[in-house]
């Protein structure tokens, strides 16, 4: 009797066995869709991660993954990351991923953006530290000042392009990060050509962020450029629109009004009121809009306007009385078409 009981015990346990094996090695996701991303926050343990798993239903069998997992010292060995689990993933391939950190990169893909809140809430939504940490960082006179950076030219750090990089990164490495792929940017040919140009990098990128907010054509760029370049060199105020938009916030405005001009007066970067470039940028100009002030023309000219034909071109004049022709040619075609 106790012979045949005690068959009958090995017999469930070597069914149990086979069980749990084919749940731990068959496809165990429960979740609709092709894919979920498990978040493990930093600080978080094993108990954390289970009740995740219960809550949102990701498998099939959660009891196995919990057993399985703690035989294979996840709980001990879980690290902090964005993990992606595919529809159909197994329960060992799963905790392998767990268990030995490999996390789903993060892309990072940055266009143009105004200010550093902008830039916060940018990165903040797609990692781990949010926007007020990330801010905090930015803040910090010590932090910004081990990347050679000020309050004013923390944003030139940023050379918009797309990084990869964990979920989990912190403000400090995030940082890091665009410091080293900002010092690859600054080659030597690029350093040797804002020298010509008697510009710093820091320069430079301010300068092409004010473009960059100018104009969208490319090919007109470098002679927009010049323009400013050669306002600065004779200490000429810059009069750019998109610096009293900065100034002011209002970046929705169609047209600089002289009342946003004075009102605005305060601001350093309002260049109607303050000679020079801006302390720092208006935006993360893209690297093209970068070489091309890099890359200015040689010109005389010290104005352009917007041309009447609203083709988004400009007409460029050395003198004033070229620019004012060009003004009122453009503000006959405003006024025909009843815009103020």
């Amino acid at each position: 009797m106790i012979k045949k009981i005690s068959l009958l015990f090995l017999l469930i346990l070597i069914l149990f066995g086979a069980w749990a094996s084919l749940k731990i090695l068959a496809g165990g996701t429960a979740f609709k869709g092709s894919r979920y991303f498990l978040y493990v926050k930093t600080g978080s343990n094993f108990d954390n991660l289970m009740e995740t798993i219960r809550k949102d239903g990701v498998l099939e069998s959660p009891g196995v993954f919990k057993l399985a997992a703690e035989r294979l010292s996840v709980p001990q060995k879980l690290k902090a990351g964005k993990y992606e689990i595919k529809r159909g993933t197994s329960v060992l391939n799963t905790i392998r991923m767990l268990r030995n950190g490999r996390q789903s990169p993060v892309n990072l893909v940055i266009t143009r953006l105004r200010t550093k809140n902008d830039f916060a809430r940018f990165a903040g939504n797609q990692l781990e530290c949010d926007s007020a940490a990330i801010m905090d960082f930015f803040n910090n006179p010590d932090s910004m000042h081990r990347f050679g950076l000020d309050n004013y030219t923390a944003m030139t750090v940023i050379i918009p392009n797309t990084y990869t990089m964990y979920w989990n990164t912190t403000p400090s490495k995030l940082f890091r990060k665009l410091h080293e792929e900002e010092q690859k940017f600054w080659n030597k040919d690029r350093l040797v050509k804002a020298a010509r140009l008697e510009l710093s990098p820091v320069q430079a990128y301010t300068l092409a962020s004010i473009i960059e907010e100018e104009t969208n054509k490319y090919d007109e760029m470098p002679l927009i450029a010049s323009v400013y370049l050669n306002r600065l060199k004779k200490g000429m105020r810059l009069g750019a629109d998109p610096t009293v938009k900065f100034a002011s916030g209002d970046f929705a405005a169609r047209r600089v009004t002289f009342r946003m001009i004075d009102e605005s007066s305060e601001s350093p970067y309002n260049t109607y009121k303050n000679p020079g470039l801006p302390p720092g940028p208006i935006c993360t100009p893209s690297i093209k809009t970068i070489d091309a002030v890099l890359s200015a023309t040689d010109t005389d000219y010290l104005y352009f306007c917007a041309k009447p034909d609203f083709s988004g071109y400009h007409s460029f004049a050395a003198t004033d009385a070229e620019h004012l022709k060009n003004a009122r040619a453009y503000q006959r075609a405003l006024d025909s078409l009843q815009i103020k």
